[in-house]
């Protein structure tokens, strides 16, 4: 059996900086938890969403949690943080091996627009080998509302999905949905893993690759530790969920042609009409003053 340990934390933050409460809770993850290989946290769980705290990679916050993974002998994915590119800034998860080294960074690719402004696209799937075990993919909160980065990633070869959130809007059980369905479609464990506290509503989960729920946490800080099996993936890809449904098999030897992906693309009128990528706003008022009404104007 490919097994795998995994400690999903959850953790009640602030906004402000959380390294040293993240350094803490990883440290009592491990000592309680020895069996754990790998550690994950939210999105922006060290600064929160300001890109006031943007630091070049590698940069003092990356180099701290790369000393914490190398004494502890864990791989560990310690959410994500704004990274500084010369003059622009993206969201991005680092990935550190037991020996300390940074394996993969991944740049989100759908950042939540049109409110999480000032933020660039990040251009790459990422997938990376964890050895004797199998083979890992990453993204970050929004990019699942995209099943495109999720299928990517899979047809990569990923079986085990990472998936660092900070959702704290009232969306957050239609992204249980999401996370389910994930998994289902693409027969693999897809585990999403939020924040709580100021920063989010928690609610994290992890599903298997038959969508079977392995947890979902509450509403507060939880630790999440389970063991994956990896040959169970294998298995499930090859003789379907119970014996049934084999779409890796099917997307894989189908013929069909999916207009939005063709080269050259030409953009639907439906899709035009919806307006530009914007906030919405509110509605105008069609109320008419009073002629006896005082004037606002100073």
């Amino acid at each position: 059996m490919r097994s795998f340990a995994i400690a999903a934390l959850q953790l009640s933050l602030n906004k402000g900086d959380n390294s040293a409460v993240i350094e803490k809770e990883v440290r009592l993850v491990k000592t309680r938890f020895p069996w754990i290989d790998m550690v994950v946290v939210g999105e922006l769980a060290m600064f929160g969403a300001n890109t006031a705290q943007a630091e070049t990679l590698p940069g003092p916050t990356e180099d701290r949690m790369v000393d914490l993974a190398r004494e502890l002998d864990i791989w560990l994915v310690p959410g994500s943080i704004y990274e500084k590119s010369g003059a622009l800034v993206y969201n991005t998860a680092s990935v550190i091996n037991p020996k300390g080294e940074i394996v993969a960074r991944y740049r989100k690719i759908f950042p939540f627009l049109p409110y999480e402004t000032g933020v660039e696209a990040g251009s790459e799937f990422v997938v990376f080998d964890v050895p004797e075990v199998g083979r890992f993919g990453i993204s970050i909160c929004y990019d699942m509302w995209f099943a495109e980065t999720t299928r990517s990633l899979v047809w990569m070869g990923a079986e085990v999905i990472l998936h660092p959130t900070m959702t704290n809007t009232i969306d957050r059980e239609a992204e249980l949905a999401i996370a389910r369905a994930s998994a289902i479609t693409n027969q693999c464990y897809f585990i999403d893993i939020n924040v709580a506290g100021e920063l989010g509503v928690g609610l994290s989960c992890a599903y298997g690759p038959g969508g079977e729920l392995i947890h979902q946490a509450g509403t507060g800080r939880e630790i999440m530790a389970f063991e994956l099996d990896l040959d169970h993936v294998r298995r499930v890809r090859e003789r379907g969920w119970h014996g049934l449904g084999q779409p890796l098999k099917s997307f894989r030897d189908s013929d069909a042609r999916f207009p939005p992906y063709e080269g050259n693309r030409s953009i639907p009128e439906a899709l035009m009409a919806l307006g530009s990528l914007e906030k919405p706003q509110g509605r105008k008022s069609t109320r008419k003053p009073k002629t006896d009404e005082p004037s606002n104007k100073n």
